[in-house]
């Protein structure tokens, strides 16, 4: 029993000597003209500095992003000069053209896969080629060439020389 009665007699001074420090502090603590001249002051200067603050921030997010852009902009020249390396490269030339331009060497097979869905298996006529323009009802394959009843080079030409030679008429208002 003694041992209850010590730990109330402890926690009833704990408590009471938080409270009086409060007190304390609260009572320490006096608003005169100095200290509110000081968090005037402080006010103040946060006031003026927060958008020159801001403004830093935002110059340099720009300069990082600049920074970014100049780092892509080297890698970019750095992936270009290995570009133009490799076309100076005959073998890569040649793969090229094979690759994109179908070309094939002299005494060469070339062969052309298309999609199995789009080829008639049933067409004679000896040419993918022939298949296709009747697909697209262009009629057939002309194995000669044919002229067209206008000279295109001598109307554009014509065209040049009537707006160089004619002067503009004055118009009446």
């Amino acid at each position: 029993m003694p041992k209850e009665g010590k730990k109330s007699a402890r926690k009833a001074p704990v408590s009471a000597s938080r409270s009086q420090a409060t007190n304390e502090w609260m009572r320490g603590m006096r608003l005169n003209t100095y200290t509110i001249t000081l968090l005037a002051m402080i006010v103040l200067g946060v006031l003026t500095l927060a958008p020159r603050v801001q403004e830093w921030f935002v110059l340099r997010q720009q300069v990082a992003q600049a920074q970014a852009d100049v780092a892509k902009a080297r890698a970019d020249v750095k992936n270009m000069q290995t570009e133009v390396q490799r076309w100076e490269d005959p073998v890569y030339i040649r793969s090229q053209a094979r690759d994109r331009l179908y070309y094939v060497m002299p005494g060469e097979v070339s062969y052309l896969v298309m999609d199995a869905n789009g080829v008639d298996t049933s067409d004679k006529s000896g040419t993918v080629g022939a298949m296709l323009a009747d697909q697209r009802n262009y009629g057939q394959i002309s194995k000669s060439i044919k002229e067209t009843r206008n000279n295109w080079v001598d109307s554009v030409l014509q065209t040049v020389i009537v707006a160089g030679i004619d002067e503009p008429k004055a118009t009446t208002n």
